[in-house]
């Protein structure tokens, strides 16, 4: 058994080791809500994506209309024309009007058919895709309010464990909390058993000053902590 100058450093150590994971996962979460509202935002572009796709046919068919329509204007103004000309090469010369603007009409009316096709087409798979993207967006909206409310347990958990580590500090030298705090800085865990004469922190071997240290189990608490040579940490003898 460490001696009780260790087992109270060991409380403190559990205590911080607990304070601090607490920490790293209430610190991780911010990210994993940007990270999912970025999921979300990259959803809602693919909606929009599809849904300007769509908007871009129905503009080409309400162009293609208005063409038909100039088309078909003209065509009902040349056959009057014709019908009140005399001569006949201008008959001959508007009835070559006619004729082309009626094939004109006639490629209007077929890329007409192809742009509604499409459009029928788009309309199917952006319903499809917009109904798999909300159902996407509606999960990833889940997560985040179940990321928010882990936020919430965890910073409870974690006004209790800085009130625990408060507690653990309190029975602990200061000389000692010095030295723990200072190591645990760049450290943690701080303070670990020798096994095999090896720091249980860096796994290096110790001098046998500080084996013999770690072996005295009526350690005088004012003497000073014995520690790892390599690392620095607070070692100690587990029998």
């Amino acid at each position: 058994m460490p001696n009780p100058v260790i087992e109270t450093l060991l409380i403190l150590q559990d205590r911080d080791t607990k304070r601090l994971g607490l920490e790293a996962q209430l610190k991780q979460v911010p990210g994993d809500v940007a990270r999912v509202e970025a999921k979300i935002a990259a959803e809602k572009s693919a909606i929009d994506a599809a849904k300007q796709e769509l908007m871009g046919l129905e503009v080409k068919k309400k162009n293609l209309e208005n063409e038909i329509g100039s088309a078909e204007a003209k065509l009902a103004k040349y056959k009057t024309q014709q019908s009140l000309v005399k001569k006949n090469d201008e008959y001959q010369a508007l009835g070559h009007e006619i004729e082309t603007t009626e094939k004109a009409i006639g490629d209007f009316e077929g890329q007409e058919l192809e742009i509604m096709y499409a459009i029928d087409e788009a309309k199917k798979k952006f319903a499809a895709a917009e109904a798999v993207l909300k159902g996407n967006i509606s999960g990833h909206e889940a997560r985040i309010t179940m990321l928010r409310e882990r936020a919430t347990s965890l910073a409870a958990e974690l006004t209790a464990a800085q009130a625990e580590v408060v507690a653990a500090r309190m029975p602990v030298d200061a000389i000692k909390l010095r030295l723990y705090d200072r190591i645990a800085v760049r450290n943690m865990p701080a303070v670990v058993a020798i096994h095999g004469d090896k720091c249980g922190g860096c796994h290096l071997k110790v001098s046998g000053e500080a084996v013999s240290g770690a072996r005295g189990k009526g350690l005088d608490p004012l003497a000073q902590l014995p520690t790892c040579d390599q690392c620095g940490r607070i070692v100690y003898w587990e029998s």
